[in-house]
């Protein structure tokens, strides 16, 4: 198969050839009109769910997740870590037993899914830091309990977000580093003294920097600040319009660099359901007439209701960023951060043949997909599915 298009990383014309699942040629070709963008497919390393389907609910199967692949194929999301976060423990072996096998099962699903995140159950307790999960099930860390978690998943736990100030938390990230997993701090009330000896004892990422936070803080002394400052930690940002002000982005762009930033999505199982009150364990999450997302009743957020094709073009208006400097966000940042070949986000000989085809334009409040390609094969369709 031979693609066309766009290089959206150097603004050149290229021509890529794919074989099998590998790119085996890329040449420049002549520019001309209409070419569409071409860039390496996205990678959201923090999806919960969609359109009513979730990793962590109760009815959990092999079925969603195909469901939640396609949701994210049409946006151009080609690989994905499904997110887990604050639910009963059984349910927790159970559903990541599932992701295992599913896996194993279906080259769908093991193309697209490279690993599983744990966002929870470690987290603050504290309304505001804790977000939408579920109090009754935070607790302290436990490295056994997290051993039983990477056993029941096959080894694919690769990302886990917790809140450093819990008891035990700075020799569970030691534990857990020495796995070869990546601990990501999010979620947090903790003073800005933990959160330089969760850094010390290994901890790379910021889970969504901004959010999952108090409505007021310290004004100085505070672990947003601190962590923004650590040059040590990678920084996941939520760029939709809703979670994060402007001058919030901008300013988060100039301190971590473009480099240690990294957009996730954060979708949630609510995200493209009608405007109304949903039920999720003992918690109400709102969906609102604009779409977002919010735990009613409240002023605070409860994840995320758009994907990767929108954050990349709030990024772009909020920080006059350009489609080169913004791709790598969500494409060979996350894989350098979570550890990937060099390859992986990038067009290079040999790189997994996962493309986006899109086209752009100043103004646009999201990308318009056109195809996805994921392992070589054509997932999304947007031509196929306007015809039918």
């Amino acid at each position: 198969m031979r693609y066309k298009g766009i290089n959206a990383l150097t603004g050149e014309a290229i021509e890529i050839e794919i074989k099998h699942t590998r790119i085996t040629r890329i040449k420049k070709i002549a520019a001309s009109n209409g070419l569409p963008f071409l860039a390496p497919g996205f990678f959201d390393v923090q999806v919960n769910g969609h359109k009513g389907y979730g990793y962590s609910h109760e009815d959990f199967s092999e079925d969603i997740i195909k469901k939640i692949i396609s949701s994210l194929d049409a946006s151009g999301t080609t690989r994905h870590l499904p997110t887990i976060v604050t639910i009963p423990n059984q349910r927790i072996l159970k559903n990541l037993a599932v992701i295992a096998q599913a896996v194993k099962n279906s080259e769908k699903i093991g193309s697209a899914i490279t690993g599983i995140h744990m966002e929870g159950p470690y987290l603050s307790a504290e309304d505001g830091p804790r977000g939408a999960h579920e109090p009754a099930y935070i607790h302290d860390p436990d490295f056994s309990e997290f051993q039983t978690w990477q056993e029941a998943a096959d080894g694919l736990i690769r990302l886990i977000t917790l809140a450093p100030e819990r008891k035990g938390a700075i020799k569970f990230i030691q534990k857990v580093c020495a796995t070869g997993v990546i601990v990501s701090i999010g979620h947090t009330a903790a003073d800005p003294e933990r959160i330089r000896r969760a850094i010390k004892a290994g901890a790379r990422m910021t889970t969504h920097l901004g959010n999952g936070s108090h409505n007021l803080l310290p004004r100085l002394k505070n672990y947003i600040w601190e962590q923004l400052a650590a040059d040590e930690l990678a920084a996941g940002i939520i760029c939709d319009g809703f979670h994060l002000p402007r001058a919030v982005v901008k300013v988060f762009k100039r301190a971590k660099g473009l480099e240690r930033l990294v957009l996730v999505s954060d979708v949630a199982y609510y995200a493209g359901l009608d405007p109304g009150i949903y039920r999720f364990e003992n918690t109400d999450v709102q969906v609102f007439e604009d779409g977002h997302l919010g735990l009613a009743g409240t002023d605070y957020l409860a994840g995320a209701a758009h994907l990767l094709d929108r954050d990349i073009a709030q990024f772009m208006a909020y920080t006059q960023s350009t489609l080169a400097e913004t791709i790598p966000l969500c494409t060979s940042n996350p894989y350098r951060i979570l550890e990937f070949p060099d390859n992986y986000g990038k067009f290079e000989m040999d790189s997994p043949a996962d493309l986006v085809i899109f086209d752009y334009q100043a103004g646009y409040d999201r990308l318009d997909v056109i195809k996805t390609i994921r392992n070589g094969k054509e997932v999304f369709n947007k031509e196929s599915i306007l015809a039918s």
